[in-house]
């Protein structure tokens, strides 16, 4: 079993405050955590966490940022050797405001000195994978990796999020795009979203979800919106929660589970992370998963 993530490689500096500002003025944290983001990378420490083998392609400066979010990802047991570090260029880096109730407020800057040059990936056997994961952050390795896979007949889940670029070509390529609730606002044009998930499936063969938060997850099949309900847990933090349920939601496609089953996985995975402090600490192992499904 082995699954390969595409996309963003972030350091997140998160602050815990009373409440999320409301307007402009000074603020004081009561902690402060630095730790990798990104919502591909975070999806590759829930794989190896849930104990599936994980490659990780994204693309870092040579700066000590770069070198530290590269260290966290081999710190956690994914595979970094595929990682693309940029000469002279700045990695991307976000801040993040967490208040008592776990709601957060996210400022990113992904770093244009990057570059987008994704010929290296032809070089990759895609064939090896199981599944190939990514975000929308990095559009045009996203597409290469997915145009790849596709070709090499392995399915890939899509971390369908907000972002300015239009992402119709890579739900097109999906065989699972999995929306955030903003996402599919955004993709979709409208805010009823039983409409926009109908829309989105007209955009694709594969197949089309929405996580809500709180209020769980919609899916499509046959024709017909099921919604189920998010699992009520003790909310600390939900700084990456979409991202571990996409990480989750690809592990158990590893694991041969139903979809309705790995969408069930990946709702108690991402309900568990949000039991505990951190975009990453708090993703628990595959153990804690089973016996939280058992009693819930």
């Amino acid at each position: 079993m082995k699954i390969c993530c595409v996309g963003i490689a972030v350091l997140d500096r998160i602050f815990t405050v009373d409440s999320l500002p409301k307007e402009e003025g000074k603020f004081f944290a009561s902690n402060f955590t630095e730790v990798g983001g990104g919502p591909a990378a975070t999806a590759a420490v829930a794989c190896a966490r849930l104990g599936i083998e994980v490659d990780m392609i994204a693309r870092v400066g040579d700066d000590a940022t770069g070198k530290t979010i590269i260290e966290g990802l081999a710190q956690e047991n994914v595979v970094v050797d595929r990682m693309q570090v940029i000469k002279s260029a700045q990695s991307t880096q976000a801040a993040i405001l967490v208040d008592g109730n776990g709601n957060r407020v996210i400022v990113s800057y992904p770093s244009p000195s990057l570059g987008d040059d994704v010929s290296f990936m032809d070089n990759i056997d895609f064939s090896q994978y199981d599944v190939v994961l990514a975000d929308v952050r990095w559009h045009n390795g996203a597409k290469k990796a997915f145009e790849l896979a596709k070709k090499a007949k392995v399915s890939t889940v899509l971390d369908a999020d907000t972002t300015p670029q239009d992402i119709s070509d890579l739900v097109a390529l999906a065989t699972h795009s999995v929306f955030s609730h903003p996402g599919l606002i955004k993709f979709a044009g409208t805010e009823v979203i039983d409409d926009a998930l109908l829309y989105a499936k007209t955009k694709t063969s594969g197949s089309v979800y929405v996580t809500l938060g709180k209020d769980g997850y919609k899916y499509l099949e046959n024709g017909k919106i099921t919604h189920i309900p998010g699992f009520v847990v003790n909310v600390v933090d939900t700084t990456g929660a979409g991202d571990v349920f996409h990480g989750a939601f690809a592990s158990a496609l590893c694991l041969n589970k139903d979809i309705v089953s790995a969408l069930r996985f990946a709702a108690a995975t991402a309900a568990l992370k949000c039991t505990k402090a951190g975009g990453r600490s708090g993703i628990p192992c595959l153990k804690d998963v089973e016996d939280f499904c058992k009693t819930h």
